[in-house]
Parts: C-alpha cells; structure tokens; sequence
C-alpha cells in the first residue's frame, strides 16, 4: 500500500497544517475572535452574534474542536465552548518560529 502525501511530512507540519485549515474560513475566524473577546466559555449566542445557522456554526465548531483549537463542555442541553489554551499557545510558538525564520534581504530575490 502507498503512503499518503501527509507521511511525508513530520508530525509538526501535519499538526500545523490541520490548525492552520481549522482556522483559513473567516466564519472560524469570527467564532474564535467572539469566543476570545468573551474570555469564557460561549454557550449558543453565536447564532446571533455572528447571523448564520446553528447548523453551519455546530460545523465551524466541529471542525475548530477536531483541530484542537477549542474545547467544549455539555451543560444542560447546550454545548459550552472555549479557547484549549495548550493548542492556542502551541499555535502562536510555532507561527512565531515559521514567522520568526524568515530574515529579509536587501537585494532583491527574484
């Protein structure tokens, strides 16, 4: 059997690539910058914060929770969801360091 293109990138790569996709919808964006300003945990008014379906937000959510980004707790009937600091701290040091890496030069490239 093949290996699939992922395998040929370390693990570092592959996780940073999932959080990065989690995030590259402007949707997603908008939900961690609400979840972020509210600095606690969100429980259902993102359907109106933001005007879209509770259907399309549980997706955005689903897919932010799956990359690591956020977590979510049950309370009641509703789901209660909030910034994993571990994953977000993660986040920033690695963009930090791809960011960081890069040194500009004073002659032109290309």
């Amino acid at each position: 059997m093949g290996i699939t293109k992922t395998d040929i990138f370390n693990k570092q790569q592959n996780e940073l690539a999932v959080q990065l996709k989690a995030i590259a919808h402007p949707a997603r964006i908008a939900i961690l910058q609400h979840i972020i300003a509210a600095n606690a945990c969100i429980c259902g008014d993102l359907v109106e914060e933001l005007g879209l379906a509770q259907a399309t937000i549980s997706q955005h959510l689903k897919e932010l929770k799956n990359a690591g980004l956020i977590q979510g707790t049950i309370e009641g009937v509703s789901v209660c969801y909030c910034i994993e600091p571990k994953a977000w701290k993660a986040l920033q040091l690695e963009l930090n360091v791809l960011f960081g890496s890069y040194k500009e030069k004073q002659d032109n490239c290309c």
